[in-house]
């Protein structure tokens, strides 16, 4: 299973008992409550300058590109990266590794599209800028829809894995603390959007990027110390003990197998690489700077972090192939590889039983679990103020909603977001959710991106285009997925079911577990059909205008046109 479906797939993977954990699990939890605590605490002195809608949606537009870098660095990375890439590298080697290049690839086509335009032309959620130059109504419920599509597709797989994961990470089994774990994140996640807003969870995502880099560091740093800082010795180490030998460091070992399977990598990349340009919660940082040169700063801070902290974890992923046990009866196969960073961590500390080691995976369990605090929060925010600007303010209220009234609205939504997804991720715990990330990054890739660039970059580009493509994608990914292996018929090599529904029922006809490859270009294809089948010269005439206001940033902040 893929690192990115890691978080996800902890819901169906069998758990066992790091080893040492129940011998440290009272320093494990004190560190969780002290991560509770610190992001606690910068929530409310955020919350104390929350007085606008400008600061509930965008931090009133105040912070720095180093510390908007930090939050969209811990917005993005989330527990799939962080414990889920490791383990891919750990079981799979080289191809492992190809997802940490797919992350951090994917932020070029952010910063050489995205950043800049997007925070000139918009203000507070993705539909501002898509509805600038169009009829407001029709394009502002498209993107509420797709917005709150992904984001809670994302919502529910990340709080869904969260109970499995803490619990995994604390040595403790059974529902009872998986589901207490759930209803933590969540009245957390509630606590931080209505509370902070947006500067509460930029300061949340800040707290989790620095302990996440941190920890990190540390561990790298370790392990390489192990080999005496010779990266050749410790991937020929991690060959050796992998039992696979030289083609454990060579592209093929997971997706050779079949012709299938590397079209399906070539579509699941697609799908990366573009829908992190279109993933809301990652757009709406950029509004949260003052000028376009900040939101272009940040990105390029964000790269940086995300690509050092990638390059890390080649090293947490073949450490872990070098000092751990990885065959197929192993705990970290076992459990798909998401155990692989804190037992590294525990062994790189000494192992179990021994204080360093004891230190190290509480440190790293800590560090798991703010992870998840973050991004939910992000998830959280992203989709109340898509349903309070856009469709209440904007579609039900037709414009004439008072700022008072918006941002009550958008915390009563954070609210009911939140009770849905502890709701909806109790029971989801059975099954399995991976295909919901693919659903997510699909989407985003298919109904968002193509909206996006279109906007910025066609002038005859209008509102029917605009329904048509963010529905078209957004229709396409759902029915694809729907029909594909993860949902129904897949059949792992052990005999288990793979898939959401049990052993015996298939209808997937669409033999790729994710459909980047051809719902992408659907959702391009719907806006180009949809624009040239409709005249809207409003739209046209109004592109000069975008134009310049996305190059400039001229009016960025004023409210857009009703």
């Amino acid at each position: 299973m893929s690192a990115l479906f890691a978080t996800a797939a902890l819901a169906t993977t069998p758990l066992a008992t790091a080893p040492g954990a129940s011998d440290h699990r009272t320093l494990t939890i004190v560190l969780f409550l002290l991560v509770v605590a610190i992001t606690l605490y910068v929530t409310l002195m955020a919350s104390r300058q929350n007085k606008t809608a400008a600061d509930y949606y965008a931090a009133g537009r105040s912070f720095s590109g180093f510390q908007n870098g930090m939050a969209i660095s811990g917005d993005y990375m989330s527990a799939a990266s962080f414990l889920g890439i490791s383990g891919a590298i750990a079981l799979s080697g080289y191809d492992g590794f190809l997802y940490s290049i797919g992350f951090l690839v994917a932020w070029l086509v952010a910063l050489l599209l995205v950043a800049e335009l997007l925070r000139n032309s918009g203000r507070f959620t993705l539909a501002d800028q898509l509805a600038y130059r169009m009829r407001q109504r029709p394009v502002r419920t498209a993107a509420a829809v797709s917005t709150l599509g992904v984001s809670i597709f994302y919502l529910l797989a990340q709080m869904v894995g969260a109970g499995s994961l803490v619990a995994l990470l604390l040595g403790v089994t059974g529902d009872l603390a998986k589901n207490l774990t759930i209803v933590l994140v969540g009245a957390l996640m509630i606590f931080y959007v209505t509370v902070g807003g947006m500067k509460g969870t930029t300061w949340v995502q800040i707290v989790k990027a620095v302990l996440l880099m941190g920890g990190t560091i540390l561990v790298t740093a370790i392990v390489l110390a192990k080999f005496g800082f010779n990266l050749s010795e410790l991937l020929g180490s991690a060959a050796s003990n992998s039992g696979k030998g030289q083609a454990f460091l060579e592209p093929g070992l997971k997706y050779g197998v079949s012709l299938t399977s590397k079209i399906d990598f070539l579509s699941l990349s697609l799908a990366l690489v573009l829908g992190t340009a279109g993933l809301p919660h990652i757009l709406i940082r950029f509004y949260t700077v003052p000028t376009s040169r900040v939101a272009r700063t940040s990105v390029q801070w964000a790269i940086g972090i995300i690509g050092s902290f990638y390059l890390m974890t080649l090293v947490l992923g073949f450490g872990a192939a070098a000092l751990l046990d990885t065959g197929p009866d192993s705990q970290v196969a076992a459990t798909a590889g998401n155990v692989a960073a804190p037992l590294l961590a525990q062994a790189a500390g000494g192992g179990a039983g021994s204080t360093g080691g004891a230190v190290l995976l509480a440190l790293i369990a800590a560090v798991a679990f703010a992870t998840i605090l973050a991004v939910v929060a992000g998830l959280t925010l992203t989709s109340a103020s898509s349903f309070a600007h856009d469709i209440y303010a904007h579609v039900m209220k037709r414009g004439q909603a008072t700022e008072k009234q918006e941002v009550r609205t958008a915390r009563i939504a954070a609210f009911v977001i939140g009770a849905v997804a502890i709701a909806l991720a109790i029971p989801a715990q059975r099954l399995n959710v991976a295909f919901l990330v693919a659903l997510a990054f699909a989407v985003a890739a298919s109904a968002n991106l193509p909206a996006i660039i279109y906007n910025l970059f066609w002038k005859r580009f209008n509102t029917q285009g605009a329904v048509w493509s963010m529905y078209g994608g957004l229709v396409s990914a759902i029915v694809l997925v729907f029909f594909s292996p993860v949902v129904s018929g897949k059949v792992l090599p052990d005999g288990s079911n793979g898939s959401l529904f049990p052993l015996g029922v298939d209808f997937s006809w669409f033999p790729l577990e994710n459909p980047g490859i051809l719902s992408i270009p659907l959702g391009f294809f719907f806006g180009w059909l949809g624009t040239v089948l409709s005249k809207d010269p409003d739209a046209e005439a109004r592109y000069a205008e975008l134009e310049v206001r996305s190059l400039t940033g001229s009016g960025a902040e004023a409210a857009v046109p009703h």
